[in-house]
């Protein structure tokens, strides 16, 4: 097992200097790109942060991961796929297991840690859109 966390240390740190390293930048970028724009509707709809929301209520958690997921699900395929092609050139090999981290760390983590910050600073900037009801068409109030 040591070996094994060793050895998943050591690759995650060739990475960096390896080749394809700029995916190392461009996939966290993009994954921001995608949290900006989550957390500016999610400040226009008037929803609670993010990773604050999924944490607190647990009613809407599926459908706030769902919804994560979809907008940041193609990044974390791709992050994926570049891994796995990475693998094989320099390792002439494919460890799953680092597959997922990198994948992880290259795509959801930027996500959650912008989505919800970028809803704050938003509403300072924006106001919520509230859906009212219509109203009679006597005038009257029901």
């Amino acid at each position: 097992m040591e070996e094994m966390i060793a050895r998943v240390i050591e690759n995650l740190g060739a990475r960096v200097t390896g080749p394809m390293s700029l995916r190392l930048y461009m996939q966290p970028l993009m994954a921001s790109i995608f949290a900006t724009i989550a957390g500016i509707r999610d400040a226009q709809a008037g929803r609670p942060p993010y990773l604050w929301g999924m944490l607190t209520t647990p009613e809407n958690r599926a459908e706030l991961i769902g919804d994560g997921w979809k907008r940041v699900g193609k990044i974390f395929i791709i992050a994926c796929v570049l891994d796995i092609v990475y693998q094989l050139i320099v390792e002439r090999w494919v460890y799953p297991l680092e597959v997922i981290i990198v994948a992880i760390i290259l795509a959801i983590i930027p996500y959650l840690l912008l989505r919800g910050p970028v809803n704050r600073i938003a509403r300072l900037f924006i106001k919520p859109t509230v859906a009212t009801a219509p109203a009679p068409a006597d005038g009257k109030a029901e």
